[in-house]
């Protein structure tokens, strides 16, 4: 997908994360896309630090945030194994005690750039976040409970329970996985207890790969000989073996699941889309799967020309690298910033980004537009349509599970507001037959591409 004109504009109005901050007891370091669930993303600020203190740390939650009571948790392991065992945090504790430095990054994080437009959570770039995991290896626990040799599969289920009708959040890694070194069970982030929001008790933390296979609050591990038929695993959050044409329907026997993260690097300074004429200093952080961050080039041009940025000392196997950059215009007028990271593998930033119809894996090396000048530019405000009267049914029906600012992200055109709306009937969604076309006349009018 090429980075035309009108999705340069899209991704520079990203940068500025316009939306509802988190307020009141709630993180404000955290830009609100949905309340319920919480979808809290990360804002440019957060790129600035190696280790994403807390109040920056974006939330992502497909069902509503447990309450965990840790007198009545224990994590249990049973299936492909000669003793199903039992273990309460202190028995987990007493194993050894691992760390690791390891970014998490959502699977949709930048789906809100992909054009044509894609269903889901908007995320833009703050859907990441670079944390210190200290917990015991998966492998460690799972040689306690005998796990067989013909286990190809692991099998995790949190405490979170599903909304109506919405399937259980079940996610499964591969055994090899499973059993390397750095795959751990975390109980702490950053040196303290995991927060609620994060997982707490116990967290999975498969670092390279995409967040979708951190599970959270994780309470039973079930060791399987074969690949697990559940809708997290067989229909959500996977991929296309080979690039599609943009808007294509892809057969699901050439879909995969979503596994490494990609190369990628990210922007955070300049913040805004005007600065004085002067020192400027460009900034911002850079990961890839494992694969170490080698590089990361800037073009001031669009990409005609390029300089290697400075990368910051702090560094670590699957966490991020931050980098900066001194540049000083010649002189005053609009430029167009891109930052292009490269890992030790070979890996490179790619200027076109290849199409998914899921919007996973968002890694371009997008432009960010910036205007030079001693006058103050006013910041171009995204458009937004204003909903009218609600139909009947509408509250009942649609903002009973979650808030109407999942909706309002959307703008979905005509035929994918009816595919949402017979998804969400099934998953519990009361539209009655009766209030089914004005729901669905309202949806199309007001929350429309």
């Amino acid at each position: 997908m090429t980075i035309t004109r009108r999705n340069l504009l899209r991704v520079a109005a990203g940068a500025g994360f316009l939306g509802r901050r988190a307020v009141g007891d709630e993180n404000p370091g955290l830009i609100i896309n949905s309340a319920r669930p919480k979808d809290y993303e990360m804002s440019l600020e957060g790129f600035k630090d190696w280790i994403t203190p807390e109040a920056h740390f974006y939330v992502r939650n497909h069902h509503y945030t447990p309450e965990v009571k840790l007198a009545d948790w224990s994590l249990k392991i049973d299936g492909l194994v000669s003793s199903p065992a039992s273990f309460s945090l202190d028995d987990l504790k007493k194993l050894p005690r691992v760390t690791q430095v390891a970014v998490a990054e959502c699977a949709g994080n930048g789906r809100a750039f992909y054009q044509p437009h894609i269903p889901g959570m908007q995320w833009k770039y703050g859907g990441v976040a670079n944390g210190k995991w200290t917990g015991v290896r998966l492998a460690d626990v799972l040689k306690k409970a005998g796990v067989k040799d013909s286990a190809t599969e692991i099998l995790f289920d949190g405490e979170d329970v599903p909304i109506g009708k919405m399937p259980k959040f079940q996610r499964t890694i591969t055994a090899k996985k499973a059993l390397d070194p750095d795959t751990i069970l975390a109980f702490e982030l950053n040196g303290k207890p995991i927060p609620m929001e994060h997982g707490f008790p116990l967290r999975l933390i498969v670092p390279g790969w995409a967040g979708d296979s951190w599970v959270k609050w994780v309470k039973h591990i079930e060791v399987l000989d074969h690949e697990f038929e559940g809708f997290w695993m067989k229909t959500a959050y996977r991929h296309p073996t080979k690039p599609v044409a943009p808007g294509t329907a892809v057969p699901p026997e050439q879909m995969v699941p979503v596994t490494d993260l990609a190369v990628k690097s990210v922007i955070a300074t300049p913040v805004g889309s005007w600065v004085l004429p002067g020192r400027v200093k460009i900034s911002g952080a850079a990961w890839s799967n494992g694969s170490a961050i080698t590089g990361v080039d800037v073009s001031t041009d669009g990409g005609k020309s390029w300089r290697a940025a400075k990368l910051g000392r702090d560094q670590a196997k699957y966490a991020w690298r931050l980098w900066e950059l001194d540049w000083r215009p010649a002189a005053e007028g609009t430029f167009s910033i891109v930052a292009r990271a490269k890992d030790a593998a070979g890996n490179v930033q790619p200027m076109e980004q290849p199409w998914n119809p899921s919007g996973y894996l968002w890694n371009v090396a997008a432009p960010k537009e910036v205007v030079v000048s001693r006058t103050e530019q006013q910041p171009v405000m995204p458009g937004g349509s204003v909903a009218g009267d609600q139909p009947p049914g509408y509250q009942a029906a649609c903002l009973t599970c979650h808030g109407e600012d999942i909706i309002r992200m959307q703008k979905l055109n005509s035929a994918q507001w009816d595919r949402e709306i017979n998804k969400m009937t099934g998953w519990g969604a009361g539209i009655k037959p009766a209030d089914k076309e004005g729901i669905a006349n309202y949806l199309k009018s007001n929350f429309k591409q």
